[in-house]
Order: structure tokens, then C-alpha cells, then sequence
């Protein structure tokens, strides 16, 4: 595992800034809760994500619910995930017992010692949604731990709902940084921020790879639609239901469901960007000619959407778009609308 991230971390190095990430996965794996087990030597553009649903999961207590949860997340150790995503305020979701705030607050504490031993344990990624509290306010939260268990990041839900606020949470401020990983940047959402799109596009902003979203509910088509717009892997994780993991197309990657109600895991690819498809489709054929099989070019043809993707560790995204004078799909709209503003006035 050590000589795996090393790898990685040199790979990211060499990576553009404007490069997104998809699947890259054997077909007929799509919405499949767990794709083919990883061997050792892992491709350095894998990125395996874990979320889960609490779909028929009940208990007493919180601490029986974590007893649970960590139960049933032996299930996927054996596939080495990179980031485990849990669902928004776990602990206290599907639990027979109503708690104050300020109960909910010292439970957190303890679950949050628990999962950066979890994460310490099985070498990955945890976003962790509890409550926490900060200069006398108290914030519905996702706690993110490091590889080492380290806490590196925390994400406070912005747009509360008003039954929360009126219980005396306070909404999280509307500019938060993205956390940084081994695989670049990561953000956060908590459930109803889906409602609105400026924390989504604060990340993306951010440069953001991948947007984790715990949920209370499932959320559905916008789960896929985020994904799409804003050219970013999107990962759900709610309290009952459907969790999934999305790519930047939108389409659906992994799911939970009634067959595999509670966990999802499977990889996401690095290389991969999303660009209009005219006029850059002129140059398909070269690259194709060029490349081979080494690179993979996907047309959505209503759409008129291309992403091409990298399957090969000596071939990076950002050198293909700079030989064949290419432009992301976020450059290609800002290059017109400077034209435009320059045409009006």
C-alpha cells in the first residue's frame, strides 16, 4: 500500500488542475453496488469510493448504531477503499430515542474518536457527519479524517432547515475551503444545500474533484444532475434508500438498492475531462489514430458533450488537450462569453 499511494502522489503531481474524474470501470458494472475486487498493484488513476445507506437499519442507541455501521463496513475493507462516505448524522438517524443538541454534541465526540480509528486502521479517507460546535455555536457538520486518522478538514452545512435552526443550529458560512487529499481537492454538501447551487459551486470553484454528499434523503436525479453541471464526481451517502456514486456525465457508477441495501464501493478515474463536443470532435480522429486504446473518447450525442479519458499511466489529459489545441468544457464557455461581452460593447 505504501509503494500504491507514493504512485499516486507522483501521478497527481503531473496532473492538470482543469482535469476531472469518472469512472473507469469493466462494463456492465454500472450501477452494481461493488465492482471487481482491487489487486495490489492498482492503477494510479483509481480512486475507490465507499458510501453507504442505512436503509433497514435501526437501533436503541447511537452507540448501537455505530456498532452497526462499523459491522457492516467489514464488507468492503477488503477492497482497500480510498474514501469511505457516511450519511448525514448517522448516529442519530433510524434511532429510538429523540436528543438535545447538546447531547447529540458529546455523542459526536465520541463517534469521531471512533472513525479516526476507523480510518488509521484501514488506511483511507472517512467523511464523518455529526455535530459540532465552535465559538458558542454548534454547526450540522462532516468531519473529514486522513489516511493516519488525522481530522484535515471539516465542512458546516450552509443551508439549514428551518426546524434545525429554530432547534439552535446555526447555518455554516457560505465560503468554506476545500480539503485536500491525495487525490487533489475534495468538498462537502450535507442535504439540503442540494436545494441550492452556490456551495456546489464554491467547491467546484475550488477546484474540487470530488463532492461528497451526506444525506437524510436520497435525492435521487439531482444527485446525478450536480454531477453533470458542475463536471465533478458526486458521491451520496443518506439515511435511507439509495446512496450512489456518480461520475461527470451523470450517469450512475455504483448504488445501493433492494438487492445491496447498504453499501456501494468502486473506482473513479482521474483523467478524464469534459468538453463540448464542437468543435473539438475535428480532432477526435487524430487523437484516436494517435493513441489507440490508450485513450477512450465517450460522445453523449443529444447532448453534444465529449469526455475523454486516459487508461494508460504514461498518458495525461492535460498533455492531450495542449497537443490538439483542446479546451475543457469550463474554458470553452468562458472564452465565449469574453467574446460576447467584447461584441456588446
Amino acid at each position: 500500500m505504501k509503494t500504491d499511494r507514493i504512485s499516486r502522489r507522483k501521478f497527481l503531481q503531473n496532473t492538470a488542475v482543469t482535469t476531472t474524474m469518472a469512472s473507469l470501470i469493466p462494463l456492465g458494472i454500472s450501477n452494481n453496488a461493488f465492482a471487481q475486487q482491487p489487486v495490489n498493484d492498482k492503477p494510479p488513476r483509481e480512486v475507490w469510493i465507499a458510501g453507504l445507506s442505512q436503509m433497514g437499519l435501526y437501533a436503541k442507541t447511537p452507540e448501537l448504531m455505530t456498532e452497526k455501521i462499523l459491522e457492516i463496513l467489514k464488507e468492503v475493507i477488503p477492497y482497500q477503499p480510498d474514501f469511505v462516505c457516511l450519511p448525514e448524522a448517522f448516529v442519530f438517524s433510524n434511532v429510538e430515542r429523540k436528543f438535545t443538541v447538546a447531547e447529540k454534541l458529546q455523542i459526536s465526540e465520541n463517534v469521531l474518536e471512533q472513525f479516526a480509528e476507523f480510518s488509521k486502521r484501514n488506511n483511507c479517507y472517512t467523511i464523518c457527519p455529526v455535530y459540532t460546535s465552535s465559538d458558542g455555536k454548534i454547526y450540522n457538520s462532516a468531519v473529514v479524517f486522513s489516511r493516519e486518522g488525522e481530522k484535515i478538514g471539516i465542512y458546516n452545512k450552509i443551508h439549514e432547515t428551518e426546524e434545525e435552526i429554530f432547534k439552535g443550529i446555526t447555518p455554516g458560512s457560505l465560503l468554506q475551503p476545500v480539503i485536500q487529499t491525495d487525490f487533489g481537492p475534495i468538498g462537502i454538501q450535507i442535504c439540503f444545500d442540494i436545494q441550492w447551487d452556490d456551495g456546489w459551486k464554491m467547491l467546484r470553484e475550488q477546484g474540487a474533484k470530488i463532492i461528497f454528499w451526506p444525506s437524510a434523503f436520497a435525492g435521487g436525479k439531482m444527485v446525478n444532475t450536480k454531477a453533470w453541471q458542475h463536471k465533478c464526481v458526486v458521491t451520496s451517502s443518506s439515511n435511507g434508500y439509495t446512496s450512489k456514486l456518480c461520475d461527470i456525465s451523470g450517469e450512475t457508477i455504483a448504488q445501493t438498492g433492494i438487492w445491496d441495501k447498504n453499501l456501494f464501493c468502486a473506482p473513479v478515474n482521474l483523467e478524464k475531462v469534459f468538453l463540448n463536443t464542437w468543435p473539438y470532435v475535428l480532432r477526435f480522429n487524430d487523437i484516436q489514430n494517435k493513441y489507440g486504446r490508450k485513450v477512450r473518447i465517450t460522445n453523449f450525442h443529444e447532448e453534444e458533450w465529449s469526455i475523454i479519458e486516459s487508461l494508460s499511466p504514461d498518458i495525461f489529459v492535460k498533455d492531450i488537450l495542449k497537443e490538439f489545441d483542446l479546451k475543457t468544457h469550463e474554458e470553452h464557455i468562458e472564452s465565449a462569453e469574453k467574446v460576447q461581452n467584447k461584441a456588446r460593447t
